[in-house]
């Protein structure tokens, strides 16, 4: 039998911070753990986190006494390393800060939105609840400078979809295949799930971007994965049911003949793209179905499957309101086409411009 130690709780403390390191939240303890990691040595992480070296050792010292447990191994002739549980710290927060990813985003929107309205009455507020994407915080960042609160709020694609049936928000975001034979036809996954909940003639669709989607795999393919039918053979991890992801993955595993039932892990689900692809290179799955972009960021190897646009869904009648033309006119602006060349997998082609439910997708009718 194996011997567990006595369990000490364990109390973290974050701060909201402006996100200079592409995080929202912040704390002390584990930027400590996390540069150590990175430095390999007490001596490089205090020269990155501008503290001395008796200072540092102290806190590692403070820190260990607290949780009963090493932090440091020392060996003869190596530099300091982290210990096992301090490596497993690491990567349970890595873990825990993809999945709140999004709710961390709508939190820090939130907190935006209420000091706007504190300090100028006169910049719009525009809702949207939109399906996770990883370009619509800059999107939101552009919108401010344009004179637009753009409040985004993240939820599956039906969830935002009924946010808008309920008058919640001016725009839902969306994600569709275009052009690709055999997907959205009637009776797919992606018609049962849009089909009845979008009404043509009343609502328009603006275009935000494309972007790619399509397997997260482990550095390298050590699997040797070609394509959807080998997860058959993997451990996979996926997006929960009412998100567009799934709805398209659904469709496309149906297409390939590729029975759900036979995918060892088809039911767990995380939260976003990023939380996907932070299983993968953790190595709690083999695989997922996100984003190229996400892939990208956690360093993962990535085979395209499907190319899709990105829509936000409004009334006709917002288009020509002001938060309907700052919105376009930031849609198609030189600095969005920057920003989303930024992200592997994206590309502005057309975005702002406002098409027709029923030319766009003609399964509907």
């Amino acid at each position: 039998m194996s011997r567990q130690g006595p369990v000490v709780p364990i109390r973290l403390e974050y701060t909201l911070q402006a996100p200079s390191d592409g995080r929202l939240l912040g704390n002390p303890f584990m930027r400590v753990l996390g540069s150590l990691h990175s430095q390999g040595s007490i001596a490089g992480a205090a020269r990155e986190l501008g503290w001395s070296y008796r200072h540092l050792w102290g806190y590692l010292k403070a820190r260990e006494a607290e949780l009963g447990r090493p932090l440091i191994l020392w060996d003869k002739g190596r530099a300091a390393r982290l210990s096992e549980f301090a490596e497993k710290l690491l990567w349970a927060e890595t873990r825990i800060m993809g999945r709140l990813a999004a709710p961390i985003e709508n939190l820090a929107t939130e907190i935006s939105r209420e000091l706007s309205l504190a300090f100028d009455d006169g910049v719009p507020i525009a809702g949207c609840a939109a399906s996770h994407d990883l370009a619509l915080p800059e999107l939101r960042r552009l919108c401010g400078d344009a004179g637009l609160m753009l409040d985004i709020r993240f939820e599956d694609s039906v969830a935002a979809l009924q946010s808008l049936r309920r008058g919640q928000c001016r725009f839902a975001g969306i994600h569709l295949p275009l052009g690709v034979p055999g997907l959205g036809g009637r009776g797919s996954a992606i018609h049962r799930a849009f089909g009845s909940r979008l009404r043509p003639g009343r609502e328009k669709l603006i275009r935000v971007c494309s972007r790619e989607q399509g397997l997260m795999l482990s550095p390298g393919n050590p699997l040797a994965v070609t394509g959807l039918a080998d997860l058959a053979r993997l451990r996979f991890v996926n997006r929960s049911p009412g998100t567009g992801t799934r709805v398209l993955l659904d469709d496309l595993l149906a297409q390939s003949g590729v029975a759900p039932a036979r995918i060892s892990g088809y039911e767990e689900v995380e939260a976003n793209h990023l939380s996907v692809a932070i299983a993968v290179a953790t190595g709690a799955a083999d695989a997922g179905f996100g984003l190229r972009a996400a892939a990208a960021l956690r360093g993962l190897d990535f085979i395209p499957i499907v190319s899709e646009a990105y829509f936000l869904v409004c009334d006709r009648a917002v288009l020509d309101s002001t938060p309907g033309e700052r919105l376009r006119a930031v849609l198609g602006s030189e600095a969005w086409r920057e920003a989303l060349a930024a992200l592997p997998g994206y590309n502005a082609d057309e975005a702002g411009s406002v098409v027709s439910l029923r030319r766009t997708l003609p399964w509907l009718s």
